[in-house]
């Protein structure tokens, strides 16, 4: 009975309670009112707009440079092989992602990114079973009048001017047969330079040695120089290698006449006893909407007194537009057993 004469007494005074406070609330409202100046607080809110506008602006130009690019390429595979261990069509795909950004307008950090599903018989495709690998990561820079390169995971040639004009279309054909010196590769950490004289002649050589063993005994390195003149119809590269005591020596070069460019290329390796070996191949610019490359070579280096074994290949680049080129192709590689090919390659570059 008390709990509920309390209840009821508490019903009684709460409306005079509100009675007593909405004066009060009245006057609040009317002071608050009073003192609002629109003009005022529509500019403090400007200001703090502009202000988170301008760490906006701050924080987006931090996180992504102006001078950042990046390009992509794309090929998808579709071939048989009359003569391989399997006769079935394939599918293989590679796709390459470069990312470069400058920071004095001179020099240059690039990475390049790859992934692939396989390679089809003679055709180079990368094989990184479906997983993102780092094939490139370098920082390029201007000394005097020459040209620093130094990374990881990147090749001594890629300093290197060549003189191949031909567009390969099987991995023998790829450096004009001149991939161990020419072409030479790395190891791993890479420092090399070059220079270009205005006379068109230029110079490049370095050093790529194991990451975690650097110019050591227990280590692999590899050696490279090259001497090149190029001018516009012709060009000659001849490059020195030394990987652990293999030596070589090579020579590539084109000649474009009116109708065709003609690529050459021999090698000669040496680790105790010599092995050498050549390409030959011209390529038309102009065949209807696209292009015909036709080379042959030996399908490595041969010692004197081995078999020597031949590829055979012809491919006609046709691009769809800037971005797309279907380039079908056909070979033949020799060997213990004779394997005839027939391919289309589909390239996307954006």
């Amino acid at each position: 009975m008390r709990k509920f004469m309390k209840l009821f007494k508490s019903l009684l005074v709460a409306p005079a309670t509100l009675g007593l406070l909405a004066p009060v609330a009245a006057t609040a409202n009317e002071v608050t009112i009073n003192d609002f100046n629109a003009a005022e607080e529509i500019a403090v809110t400007n200001s703090r707009i502009d202000g988170l506008e301008a760490r906006f602006n701050n924080l987006e130009a931090g996180s992504f440079s102006e001078t950042t690019t990046a390009s992509f390429g794309v090929d998808f595979l579709i071939g048989a092989e009359d003569g391989a261990s399997s006769e079935a069509a394939a599918f293989a795909y590679q796709m390459g992602i470069g990312l470069e950004t400058s920071f004095t307008g001179e020099d240059a950090l690039s990475a390049t990114i790859d992934i692939g599903d396989g390679a089809s018989g003679a055709l180079a495709f990368d094989d990184t079973t479906d997983v993102l690998t780092l094939d490139g990561l370098t920082y390029t820079f201007p000394v005097g009048g020459s040209t620093v390169m130094v990374g990881d995971s990147t090749d001594i040639s890629a300093v290197y001017t060549g003189a191949c004009a031909y567009s390969a279309f099987t991995d023998y054909m790829g450096n004009c047969g001149t991939g161990s010196t020419v072409g030479v590769g790395g190891n791993g950490v890479t420092a090399a330079m070059s220079y270009a004289f205005d006379s068109g002649f230029s110079l490049a050589g370095g050093i790529s040695s194991e990451t975690t063993s650097i110019l050591t005994e227990e280590g692999s390195d590899t050696f490279g120089i090259e001497a090149a003149y190029t001018a516009d119809s012709y060009g000659v590269a001849v490059a020195y290698s030394d990987a652990e005591g293999t030596t070589g020596w090579g020579i590539n070069g084109m000649y474009a006449f009116d109708f065709a460019t003609l690529s050459a290329g021999f090698e000669t390796v040496d680790s105790g006893s010599s092995a050498e070996g050549f390409f030959v191949g011209l390529s038309f610019s102009e065949v209807g909407p696209g292009s015909l490359d036709i080379g042959m070579g030996t399908t490595g280096n041969f010692a004197d007194g081995d078999t020597e074994y031949y590829t055979y290949e012809a491919s006609y680049a046709y691009p769809v537009n800037d971005g797309v080129t279907i380039t079908p192709g056909v070979y033949i590689v020799e060997g213990a057993t004779d394997v005839t090919g027939v391919a289309v390659k589909t390239s996307f570059s954006f």
